[in-house]
């Protein structure tokens, strides 16, 4: 299998009998994203020098192992970053102009964890500016194109992330989700994606500091990869408490290989019920349940009639607990008038992008209307009780992790509700698994989201892994035919 397709967990074999070296891996994908780059505008900033000395130094511990000896899981394999967490001597500047010079001083919690694990890191990863868009774009990086097809988007935020690994430039990334972040991106570049648990990984050194808190566990940070064992295998990396984000919990991990599928239930749900998803991806629901029954689970219909109020519901409780405003996150100097920032950007003298400013003018409406919020907070608890005690510990929802397959440039803007039917599961602290289902008839990847109750990471990846082997998974993308 070439290097550019083959799933972490097979190069890790292959590094540790011997077959393959760091270093050959690493160049191998340096020259690809040296390739693809150029045209998906996917990594920002690299680190391959100091790449190439950590990819030496896996060689030399791999060929002085003893059959016997235990060894970090990821040892030599290499990877990207998404710029939101911080990488010692790299740009973290969230996307935001003023930030431009910001470097990291430190390793995110997360970031340090991929580090013992043995991975090399390539360098970081485009994002929107703030995050809170689907549109990977900002006024220091630029715009990040589909690796599909380069006049559509990657998806937001985990945008970088999702061209690089689609395209076979970056074995698997980190990135992270309060919205759909991860999913997204994944669904429209074709890979998997894994939004773990609320609470399950530390946030600790993810842009903006102040995100920790209570939104932690809504906010979560995850893989997106080549293949769902090795989302599962990063999990287990990525997973437990830092001492230091105080909504990171102690969960269980459980088996995906002791999942019996006889005993799964799966509930199929092709809309939140206002969102219009497009006929073709309703049937890839329906293609994911079929999968799943032929491997022996039973389907019910869902019954969760409050989810018509996704929208409302992700905005007033992610608002109810968020310390900072989006304004606050923007502004340099204290709070940002969205206001005059936009008159300033139609007058030439922008400082930020229309999706940022877009976004807080709806935030700083939000905070206008307490009574409307605190019902809709309400309804976000009764909806999540619902949903968890339809799905008990046997149950996934088969969901579409958009309306419709990636759009055109600037075309979201037509329907910027539509990302409802991911944010919801943020706010519901849902362990979601992203996987891919096919293509369309214009070559561009269709996905679902796969949901379990709080705490069952295990049953999404089983369930997505069932759906991958079934109809296809990830293929490598090839941006312009390179």
């Amino acid at each position: 299998m070439d290097l550019l397709d083959a799933p972490v967990t097979a190069l890790a074999r292959r590094l540790r009998l011997g077959e393959l070296t760091s270093a050959d891996l690493l160049e191998a994908h340096i020259a690809r994203i040296e390739a693809v780059n150029p045209l998906v505008n996917g990594l920002v900033a690299h680190r391959y020098e100091a790449a190439r000395a950590e990819a030496r130094a896996a060689d030399a511990r791999l060929q002085g192992a003893g059959p016997e000896d235990t060894l970090p899981p990821l040892l030599g394999i290499p990877c990207t970053m998404k710029e939101f967490l911080c990488t010692k001597d790299m740009p973290h500047t969230g996307g935001l102009l003023w930030m431009k010079e910001n470097v990291a001083k430190v390793d995110a919690t997360v970031t340090a964890r991929v580090k013992a694990a043995g991975a090399i890191i390539m360098g970081v990863t485009n994002i929107p500016e703030g995050g809170l868009w689907m549109e990977t774009y900002n006024s220091i990086y630029g715009r990040t194109n589909n690796p599909w097809n380069l006049r559509r988007t990657s998806g937001g935020s985990s945008g970088g992330e999702g061209a690089l690994v689609s395209s076979g430039a970056s074995p698997f990334g980190i990135g992270s989700d309060v919205g759909g972040s991860i999913r997204i991106p994944a669904a429209f570049c074709g890979t998997i994606g894994h939004k773990p648990s609320g609470g399950l990984i530390p946030n600790t050194g993810h842009f903006p500091a102040e995100s920790l808190g209570a939104t932690g566990s809504y906010l979560c940070t995850g893989p997106l990869t080549r293949t769902v064992d090795d989302a599962w295998l990063l999990l287990q990396v990525l997973a437990g408490p830092d001492g230091q984000d105080p909504s990171c919990q102690s969960l269980p991990l459980g088996d995906p290989a002791a999942v019996d599928m006889s005993e799964v239930v799966v509930f199929p749900m092709e809309s939140t019920g206002r969102v219009w998803v497009h006929k073709d991806v309703r049937q890839q629901v329906q293609k994911a349940a079929e999968a799943l029954a032929a491997a022996g689970a039973t389907i019910q219909q869902p019954d969760l009639p409050l989810m018509k109020h996704a929208m409302d519901i992700w905005a007033s409780m992610l608002s109810d607990v968020t310390e900072e405003s989006y304004c606050d996150i923007l502004g340099k100097d204290g709070s940002m008038n969205p206001w005059w920032e936009l008159l300033r950007l139609w007058t030439g003298f922008g400082r930020h992008t229309f999706a940022a400013l877009i976004i807080a003018a709806v935030d700083r409406l939000v905070s206008l209307l307490p009574s409307r919020k605190k019902k809709f907070v309400k309804r976000g608890e009764e909806l999540k009780a619902c949903l968890e005690e339809m799905l008990g510990e046997n149950g996934v929802l088969i969901f579409p992790p958009y309306s419709r397959t990636a759009p055109h440039h600037w075309a979201a803007w037509l329907t910027p509700f539509d990302p409802a039917v991911t944010a919801i599961f943020n706010v519901m602290e849902s362990p979601v698994t992203q996987v891919p289902t096919g293509f369309s008839p214009s070559g561009l990847p269709y996905g679902v989201q796969v949901v379990g109750r709080r705490g069952m990471d295990h049953l999404t990846i089983a369930a997505a892994k069932v759906i991958e082997t079934s109809l296809g998974g990830w293929v490598r993308s090839n941006p312009a035919g390179r």
